[in-house]
């Protein structure tokens, strides 16, 4: 008899964002025709730039003769598109390799494929709140979860604790679900933490072109000695708006060895057995995000998504409740005024304001009693959605 993954019997029995849908139906069951301002779930609403469309034409157009056409792709990434990531990062004094990049078809796929590197007697470290699947993919895994706590009081970006033992380590910076942003002294002594406990950063930076302030880090690559204790996983999801065209990278240096085996020679093998790459015509879309017209045209696309959250960020003020995010992210943190709970205040939103958003309890229990807002919505119905948060909590604090 085949025995499966008792592991998944672990899982919680409902998604956050499966549970959130649930109400909201029911919502609209009962309110047929209301119209809804979806501040919730981060799915990107402008178009893809200019640029990326262009080459995808061209790519496709491509396929349709014999001299261009490209049948399966190298596992690992085509050259052209990894050439154009290591440019980007050499542009931040990063030197990377070529073939320390590898192409994906997103970073949530392989949040959950990176595990296939590492034993099941791991025990990892995720900084809550979290992004779920980070504890989801652990769990399906077998490993043991440390939830590190973040709050208030340490900004969302705690630093670590030498009496904690820990093998993989979860960064998010830019931060889903809070916002939050480690400075270089935060993540240099997060990469010194791996570096003494032979751990492991997976850093997330499906964020990283939101940041706009001096001297934060977009890339853990940044950081002395992050080499030999850190693998970056990237999106252009949000940095392109390729959430339904699926296109990612991940990084692991050649220096990351563990137990005398290299981890990106072990990555190699992951890919070329378990995949089949990403397609030519997607890659060349990707490949041009990173062209000067690409990079402009994401970035003007990226300025109305902080223009949609310095207006939230405003509505706030004015309520005078407390928040962070918004500055060098998509999202806001803000704590659910007076002292209510997560879903408490996602019921009040979506009833007395019809705002869709996102509970924080499901990021985790220390995410209980805030809630998190989303810059990525249309404009108007931002500006609208910053009008009936100011009407319905007034001047609350929090």
């Amino acid at each position: 008899m085949a025995k499966p993954n008792l592991h998944y019997a672990e899982l919680k029995s409902s998604y956050l964002f499966y549970h959130i849908e649930q109400r909201t139906n029911a919502y609209r069951q009962a309110h047929p025709g209301v119209p809804l301002l979806r501040l919730g779930a981060g799915d990107v609403t402008l178009p893809l730039c200019p640029a990326v469309i262009e080459a995808l034409h061209k790519a496709v157009d491509d396929q349709a003769h014999g001299a261009t056409f490209h049948g399966y792709m190298p596992e690992c990434g085509a050259g052209f598109l990894k050439d154009a990531i290591c440019s980007y990062y050499a542009g931040r004094g990063i030197p990377l390799l070529t073939d320390e990049v590898f192409i994906t078809t997103g970073a949530a796929d392989d949040l959950g494929s990176i595990l296939d590197l590492f034993s099941q007697d791991n025990t990892a470290l995720i900084i809550e709140p979290a992004y779920p699947a980070y504890v989801d993919t652990n769990v399906m895994a077998g490993h043991k979860l440390i939830h590190f706590p973040s709050s208030r009081a340490d900004g969302f970006t705690p630093l670590p604790d030498d009496g904690i033992e820990a093998d993989l380590i979860y960064i998010c910076s830019p931060n889903n679900p809070t916002g939050a942003v480690y400075d270089r002294a935060g993540l240099q002594a997060w990469v010194d933490y791996a570096n003494r406990k032979g751990a492991v950063i997976i850093f997330d930076a499906a964020y990283e072109s939101f940041i706009g302030e001096e001297g934060v880090p977009h890339s853990i690559f940044e950081l002395e000695g992050s080499r030999s204790c850190a693998i970056e996983i990237c999106s252009l999801s949000k940095t392109a708006g390729f959430t339904g065209t699926r296109c990612g990278y991940t990084i692991v240096p050649k220096d990351l060895e563990r137990s005398g085996m290299n981890l990106h020679s072990m990555w190699v093998r992951s890919r070329t057995t378990k995949t089949n790459g990403v397609s030519y015509i997607v890659q060349r879309g990707a490949e041009a995000v990173f062209s000067p017209a690409g990079q402009q045209q994401i970035r003007e696309n990226i300025a109305v998504y902080k223009r949609n959250a310095a207006v939230l960020m405003r509505a706030l003020d004015a309520c005078g409740i407390w928040y962070c995010g918004g500055k060098n992210a998509p999202y806001l943190w803000m704590k659910c005024p007076g002292g209510m709970g997560s879903w408490d205040c996602f019921d009040l939103l979506l009833n007395q304001a019809q705002i869709v958003g996102t509970p924080g309890e499901g990021f985790g229990s220390c995410g209980e009693g805030y809630f998190r807002l989303s810059s990525f919505g249309a404009a108007q119905e931002v500006e609208e959605a910053a009008d009936r948060i100011k009407k319905l909590f007034g001047s609350q604090g929090a």
